[in-house]
């Protein structure tokens, strides 16, 4: 009789546990149903339109419901995409959902057998692309013992990734359109900005010479030529003359 009476409280636990979760089902899918998605804000990206950010996230049939997609989001393995970290999503209200971008924060870039490879702030290959982003600039007169994606590249010089940071950090700063970043064989630092050669050399720091460029570019510029300006001593103060290439 014992165990006639252990079956029946077993089976009444199942009953209740089955009820209780149909209950949360329902309660569920009522409050999903109230809560069709009706708008998405995208924040934080820039190598990516807000629709394609939208296009990546919003994948499933069940993503037309802001809870849906939400939870969704939250306990499942995003898709990996070249360029972002991680993307959080945030309910703001029933119908409308917050994506908010987290970016991988690339340092430069090197062209390999028309592909480039995208490396951060400690040489770490983070990504491999046929497109060339724009504000990243291109690394060149690097040696390379080998090249592995999410593998840190191995070049003649440690100390090259420190000068390479401090440089992009400056062209961001002061907001220079420099496509390429050239490494001489003494590591003379070259910056090329489309047909200007702006020979820096090699120095400690790189500020001051960045800083006169914001207003030494420019005037280059309106002259339409092929032109090498020659900073390797500069000082602030000094007038800076370029030489045209006939």
């Amino acid at each position: 009789m014992k165990e006639v009476s252990g079956h029946k409280k077993l089976w009444k636990f199942i009953l209740i546990l089955i009820g209780v979760c149909l209950l949360l089902l329902v309660i569920l899918v009522v409050f999903a149903g109230s809560s069709r998605l009706e708008t998405i804000e995208v924040q934080g990206n820039t190598y990516y339109t807000d629709e394609e950010i939208i296009e990546r996230v919003v994948t499933e049939p069940t993503d037309q419901f802001a809870l849906l997609l939400y939870l969704r989001c939250r306990y499942q393995e995003q898709e990996r995409i070249p360029f972002v970290e991680y993307i959080s999503v945030e309910m703001t209200d029933n119908h409308s959902v917050l994506l908010t971008v987290y970016e991988k924060i690339l340092t430069g870039c090197v062209k390999v057998m028309g592909n480039y490879l995208y490396f951060d702030k400690d040489g770490i290959v983070v990504e491999s692309s046929s497109e060339k982003k724009e504000d990243i600039p291109v690394i060149t007169g690097l040696e390379f013992s080998r090249l592995i994606l999410y593998e840190k590249l191995e070049v003649q010089n440690e100390g090259m990734f420190s000068t390479i940071l401090n440089l992009t950090r400056l062209i961001d700063k002061y907001e220079l359109s420099v496509d390429e970043i050239h490494f001489g064989s003494n590591l003379e630092v070259d910056f090329l900005c489309g047909n200007i050669r702006v020979r820096l050399g090699r120095k400690e720091m790189y500020d001051e010479a960045a800083a006169a460029l914001v207003t030494i570019l420019p005037r280059a510029d309106e002259l339409e030529r092929e032109m090498t300006i020659d900073m390797r001593d500069y000082t602030p103060g000094d007038r800076v003359i370029g030489t045209y290439e006939e």
